[in-house]
């Protein structure tokens, strides 16, 4: 495994956007871009046009929930949403700019005004995975009769996916927040997850794995529970979105304000991680692969946490080395 190259310098997308919190790629090179507080959809080219497609129906917006993730397969447009009384997972066809035939696949999802989760993304296997949080009561993360705290895996239609551990939409376990899921060349996954004041964590997941919390933060080493395979301070990071690109896991950071490398063996080993754009940028939270390899990455300093910068929210395009 070679030493991490830093990356070009990142060219701006988009501008003046409010708390863009997740994007997803379209089969013709735009992205879908989500923003958590407006609850508006949004259409990103690569020149950086901005379109507007209108609002999702049902969000409400509070505190870390609101509209979150999307995801993306053929015409259909999956998306993660804090509703008045919990979180949910709605599909709709988009055609062309137009989005219809909305239906909540997965409902129950508990809320908070803390540790929402809610990242999408599809794997390798053609399954759409979601990563939770426990919503501020780690006991949930323990439970299996509950989807708090939990990385879920599920069809399109919403039902667990053949092979779930336990037959139901949970994949694994004992999470506190997981805003960041990915999968390297090998169809290995992993997961970025918040920890309480001392650990934030990456995480290989496996089917059925319990990851500790709230009885571990960090390493354990308790045979019952699997420990990160990286760890880092929480003011270094409080990471969110994970992407994988050019031999690397990117990940980006909220509080430490920072775009995390971290570079992976041939078997998914990690090397030590590099920071770049350290304090350069602020707050870090979407970071997704974009169709020719690259990396776009937004901004989150209008969350009411970071020192807003002129022109922000932005979308950030990255070239790995």
């Amino acid at each position: 495994m070679s030493a991490a190259a830093p990356p070009g310098e990142p060219r701006v997308v988009a501008r003046d956007l409010a708390v863009p919190w997740a994007i997803a790629f379209l089969p013709g090179g735009d992205a879908l871009v989500t923003e958590r507080d407006t609850a508006r959809l949004l259409r990103v080219g690569q020149n950086g046009q901005v379109t507007a497609l209108g609002t999702i129906d049902g969000v409400v917006p509070d505190g870390e929930g609101g509209l979150l993730g999307v995801a993306v397969k053929n015409e259909q447009v999956f998306f993660y949403y804090t509703a008045a009384s919990d979180n949910r997972i709605v599909r709709y066809r988009l055609s062309g700019d137009t989005l219809s035939q909305p239906r909540v696949i997965v409902a129950g999802i508990p809320k908070g005004g803390i540790h929402n989760g809610g990242r999408l993304a599809f794997g390798p296997d053609g399954h759409l995975y979601a990563g939770t949080g426990e919503t501020g009561d780690g006991d949930l993360a323990q439970r299996r009769d509950s989807l708090a705290g939990k990385i879920l895996r599920m069809t399109a239609d919403g039902a667990p996916a053949p092979g779930n551990p336990f037959g139901t939409l949970v994949y694994s376990l004992g999470h506190r927040n997981v805003q960041g899921l990915a999968w390297d060349d090998s169809g290995r996954m992993y997961a970025s997850e918040f920890g309480a004041s001392t650990f934030d964590e990456l995480n290989r997941i496996e089917p059925g794995a319990n990851y500790g919390w709230p009885e571990v933060e960090g390493r354990g080493d308790d045979p019952d529970f699997t420990d990160p395979i990286v760890t880092w301070d929480t003011s270094e990071a409080s990471p969110s979105g994970l992407a994988y690109a050019g031999g690397s896991l990117w990940m980006g950071a909220l509080q430490g304000e920072r775009l995390w490398q971290i570079p992976l063996a041939a078997d998914g080993a990690p090397g030590t991680p590099v920071a770049h754009f350290t304090n350069t940028y602020g707050r870090l939270r979407a970071v997704t692969t974009t169709p020719d390899g690259g990396l776009w990455v937004s901004t989150s300093n209008k969350d009411g946490r970071g020192d807003e910068r002129d022109g922000d929210d932005k979308i950030l395009a990255v070239s790995p080395s």
